[in-house]
Parts: C-alpha cells; structure tokens; sequence
C-alpha cells in the first residue's frame, strides 16, 4: 500500500515482474487486504493458542497473563512495528518479492477470500457505503503541479519549470504575451517605395504585417524572404510586395494560450494578427512568443534578453513605461500584479486612477516607484527597486 502508484506503473510498463504482481493485486485491494488479514489473523490467534497452552502448563492460571503480555509484547515488536516500518521505507524491496507468495495465498484461500468479501459488501450496503467504486489515480492539474514540485529534486529545475509552464498555457490569454499594438513593425502601403525598403531592410523580424495607412487596416502578412530577391535587385514595388502577401490570420484577445498553439498548428501559420471584441488590432502574437512562455526566453542576459530593463549601480532599475510587466517579472523574478493592465505604464495609471506628472514616486505592493518621463499621454519611463523589506 505504500508503493508509488505511478513508479510502479512505469517499472510493470518496463517489464518488471514483481511489479507486474503487485499491480495486479493492487486491482483488487479488497481480496489483497482479504488474503493479508486472513494469514495475519491466523498466525496470531494460533500463536496467541499455543503460547497461552504453553503458559498455563508452566505457570497455572498467572499463565494466561504472562502469555498475553509476553506475547502481545513480541508481536508489536518483531511482527507489526518493526516488519511495516521497513516495509513503509523501502516498500518496494519487501512488496515486490511478497507479491509473489500472496499471488499464490491468493488462488489457495480463493472460497474463503469469496465469501469474506461477500458479507463484508453486505454489511457495508446495509450501512450505505458503496464498495464497488474504485479510487482513481488520475490527477487534477493543481495535483500534477504539486507532483512535479515534490520531484523537484529527481527533475531539473529546467524541466520543471518547462512542464510547469505547459500546465500553466491554459491560464495566460494571447493578450498577456502580445507584442502591443504600438510595438508593431510593419509595412505601409501608404509610404514611399523608398521608405517602404528602408523600413524592411532595417527590421530585426522576418515577418511583418502589411496595412494601409492605419494598422487596423491589414491586408495581410508577407515573409521578407518572399521579396528578398527584388531588395538585392533594387527593383522593389508595392505590386511586388502584394503578390507576396498572405492573408492575415487573426486572433482574439482572449484566446489561451494551449488553444492558440494548438491553431497555429492547424493553420500552418506562425504569426497572428491580435484583435478585441470590436475588431481593432490589439497587437501580434507569434509561434515563438508561446514556445518561450514554456522554454523560457532564448537567451539568459538581462541586457540582451529584455532592452525595456536597465539595471543601475544602486540597485534599481529604469524600466520603460510600454514594457509588458510578464517579461519583467520573469527577467527579474519579481512579482508585480499581473491582473488586469498588462504594461507598466497602465499598472501605475490604473494604480493612481490618472495620468501622473514626472518624478511622482509611489509605493505599489513591495516596490518603489518614481515616474520618470510622462510624454503622449504615457508613461515613457520609471526607475523601480523592490522595498526592503
């Protein structure tokens, strides 16, 4: 009974045939609870029989007494405690070769074992207990991460953390991983051809939206390597650019992130265009920015892995107000309040109910925070250092 379940299934899987034997009797616990009791009674009461005969013989009737406590005294010692703790520690070792005698007791004691557990249903319907239901090892999510933390130490927190955020895709929406709307890089049919080619030859992304005049206008995506050719050959038009153009693909809000990777697959597509219930473009969620919610971002320096961050001599950090706060709690292990705005700039704004002036400092949960440049309407910029506590 202290074996774990799910080792045992992997070792009966890999051909283990102690394993096997006590998977299968676990089937049934109630006959393998049968058989044990049975045995187990058996050897006492026959052992309590003889010691008590014994006893009486040697000592008279202070025999019983003697033989009660001597014996009561030996069983607890070298038949319950002793034997099930061991068993308790390392069951495996014990319950991996005993499957194999009680296999056997099993199909010996099968009529008694039969009409044990017959009467004991009985009397259990008659109590209102149902004994025909099975307990179930499946396990709830909250269940599997709470597994996967107590493994932590037969896991590498690299893989735990990667299964962990597979469990967690359900919970975050495209919303919270989208590069914003202002973020976007794309292609404006409305510019210069020249402006177009500047714009494209300078672009860090494969992969840009193409609208007119305004992005919520898009008419579709193009892949730079469709038009590389005519940039290398100068001869770059707009006709050129629409030919290369594939539809766009959107993407509610609100989709989980589990949903939104399983469509990209179904779609064979790598990147969408992000909208809201109203059909405005939110922003623009890609294949890779779901894959790095479970792997984690492609690199490890904080410089490189998020330009937003800089970190200062004193501690703190000067954060641009448009950083999404997910990235900076993950590149920075900090916990700022991920319900609802999902940048720094709407944290604070939401926080202090209007726009703020410059140098306005605040405290918000267990962080400092002085608003450096407000420019637009927004906050561009602010330097944050957790409170000590």
């Amino acid at each position: 009974m202290s074996l774990n379940r799910y080792r045992l299934k992997h070792l009966a899987k890999s051909g283990n045939r102690g394993a096997k034997n006590a998977e299968k009797l676990l089937k049934s616990p109630d006959k393998l609870i049968s058989v044990i009791l049975v045995g187990n009674n058996f050897v006492n009461i026959l052992a309590s029989a003889i010691a008590t005969l014994i006893a009486v013989q040697l000592w008279g009737d202070a025999g019983i007494a003697i033989a009660t406590t001597a014996l009561t005294i030996v069983v607890l010692i070298f038949a319950e405690v002793t034997p099930k703790t061991i068993a308790a520690l390392h069951p495996e070792r014990i319950a991996f070769p005993a499957s194999f005698v009680l296999a056997v007791l099993l199909k010996l004691l099968y009529p008694v074992i039969w009409v044990l557990n017959l009467i004991t249903k009985s009397l259990l319907r008659m109590i209102g207990i149902k004994s025909d239901g099975s307990g179930s090892d499946a396990l709830s999510k909250e269940e599997l991460r709470t597994v996967l933390y107590e493994s932590s130490h037969r896991i590498s927190p690299k893989y735990k953390d990667m299964l962990v955020s597979i469990i967690d895709l359900e919970k975050v929406t495209v919303n919270d991983i989208m590069v914003p709307r202002n973020d976007i890089v794309g292609i404006d049919l409305d510019l210069e051809i020249d402006e177009i080619v500047e714009r494209i030859s300078h672009s860090q992304h494969t992969r840009l939206p193409v609208y007119k005049s305004d992005i919520n206008k898009v008419v579709g995506l193009v892949h730079l390597r469709s038009i590389n050719r005519f940039l290398k050959e100068d001869n770059l038009t707009k006709s050129m650019i629409m030919q290369a153009t594939r539809e766009p693909y959107f993407v509610p809000e609100s989709t989980p992130l589990h949903t939104q990777m399983f469509n990209f697959q179904k779609e064979k597509r790598r990147i969408g265009i992000v909208v809201d219930e109203y059909g405005d473009v939110m922003g623009i969620v890609t294949l890779e920015d779901i894959l790095e919610e479970i792997v984690g971002e492609f690199t490890t320096d904080i410089a490189t892995m998020n330009q937003d961050i800089t970190p200062q001599n004193d501690g703190s950090f000067i954060i641009d107000g448009a950083a999404p706060i997910r990235d900076i709690n993950k590149s920075l292990n900090w916990n700022l309040p991920t319900e609802g705005p999902k940048t720094i700039n709407g944290l604070i704004i939401d926080y202090l109910e209007y726009i703020p002036d410059a140098n306005l400092s605040l405290r918000l949960q267990n962080y400092y925070i002085e608003v450096l440049q407000v420019k637009d309407n927004m906050i561009k910029s602010t330097r944050i250092i957790p409170a000590k506590n």
